[in-house]
């Protein structure tokens, strides 16, 4: 039945992902389980989004409670679910607007839009663009892939949008040399994920606060994927003691109901106006829900201390980890995500070893083991975790001396 469900994908779907040979049917907490039953620790939370776990009960309640109320209306009306998921946003962060969207791509297509708009109406049609780091990754949409410092991404689809200027992550000097007439914003993932889970200095940030408002441009911070308690912070800008103009969300915003966000000051969130952009589903009262639910239960359920006392639990698993193999290169991140760089280019094999364990997790650039695993991880599954590694490296270490 599997294989055939397989089959069948295969011929419909656009080939857009490299599958696992798996049809996942249901999830609960940490785990998740296939077609004939077998049950996966989920590690990688959907890619960030799921950071409440798999079915969470008070996202799933309040999103049925909707479903029997009101599923859309359109934005050329109020509804008072998107009014108090904007609010208790607005409540536990910097920001002082909202704008409501369907996905991180779209926040991040939004702030872009919005700090080329604040700019010309403030500067006329000087200033436009915008300075991004080398290994970002903001979406897949043509201004979110022109904005992203990765080649592989925008190969097939030349020429990439106009005005975004690329410069090495973690250099003061390239931004202060480029920071001029004509820059409009900067923008930054604080940790980033798809470049491999480098985490930015704490230095190099306050630094870009400081340059971007001596120059009235925008700080921009994409957490799309830090957000939603994902570092020990409700937000990854709170750990540098600093404020950006404007931030993305999106992935674990609704917890897995499709949502994103655009949140700044109103200075900035006010040069949009009717008919300057907008979202057809954007912040409808399905998606508000899920969003309201996620922020109450991260929020009144102690999940951020959670993350907290997990961050330094998993922490020490994996520098004990490294210190035994002498495959692992480097093992960085904050809260709970976390990157485990290999010596050599051997992550995508690895995690087909972890698959077939029965834990999920994914690679990025080649070595870059990624672990994301739900918020509510406990620690019986992050031994689980550990010790499915340690199998694993083991054998490949093995396997690296019988070919020398």
């Amino acid at each position: 039945m599997q294989d055939e469900v397989i089959l069948k994908a295969q011929s419909l779907i656009a080939n857009t992902y490299r599958r696992f040979p798996v049809v996942v049917t249901r999830g609960e907490g940490c785990w998740v389980w296939d077609m004939n039953g077998r049950r996966y620790l989920d590690f990688i939370s959907g890619i960030a989004v799921c950071n409440l776990g798999h079915t969470n009960r008070n996202v799933v309640s309040a999103i049925f409670t909707q479903l029997e109320k009101l599923t859309h209306i359109s934005n050329l009306f109020y509804n008072d679910t998107q009014v108090k998921a904007a609010e208790i946003l607005i409540n536990n962060s910097f920001g002082e607007k909202v704008f409501f969207c369907n996905s991180g791509a779209e926040a991040n297509e939004a702030a872009i839009k919005l700090a080329r708009r604040y700019s010309y109406r403030k500067y006329g049609g000087g200033r436009w663009k915008i300075i991004t780091m080398e290994n970002s990754f903001h979406g897949r949409t043509m201004g979110a892939l022109s904005a992203t410092g990765q080649r592989k991404f925008k190969e097939g689809f030349e020429p990439m949008l106009d005005g975004f200027i690329c410069v090495p992550f973690n250099s003061k000097k390239d931004v202060r040399e480029k920071i001029r007439d004509g820059i409009c914003g900067v923008f930054i993932e604080l940790i980033q994920g798809e470049g491999g889970i480098n985490v930015a200095d704490p230095e190099y940030v306050k630094y870009l606060r400081e340059i971007t408002l001596e120059n009235d441009v925008l700080l921009i911070i994409d957490e799309v994927q830090t957000g939603m308690g994902r570092t020990g912070k409700l937000f990854a800008y709170e750990h540098y003691g600093i404020e950006p103009d404007l931030m993305t969300l999106a992935k674990a915003l609704g917890n897995g109901f499709p949502c994103g966000a655009l949140i700044g000051k109103a200075k900035y969130m006010d040069a949009f106006e009717p008919g300057s952009h907008a979202s057809t589903f954007g912040g409808n009262p399905l998606a508000s829900s899920a969003i309201l639910a996620t922020l109450n239960t991260i929020l009144d359920e102690g999940i951020i201390p959670k993350v907290q006392a997990m961050a330094e639990y998993i922490r020490e698993g994996l520098e004990k980890l490294k210190e035994r193999f002498a495959i692992i290169k480097d093992v960085r991140g904050m809260g709970l995500m976390w990157g485990i760089e290999l010596e050599e280019n051997e992550g995508e094999k690895m995690v087909r070893d972890f698959f077939n364990e029965g834990i999920l997790i994914n690679c990025t650039q080649g070595r870059v083991l990624r672990i994301l695993p739900p918020l509510t991880v406990n620690q019986e599954e992050i031994d689980l975790f550990i010790e499915t590694a340690e199998r694993v490296l083991k054998r490949h270490e093995e396997e690296r001396e019988k070919t020398k």
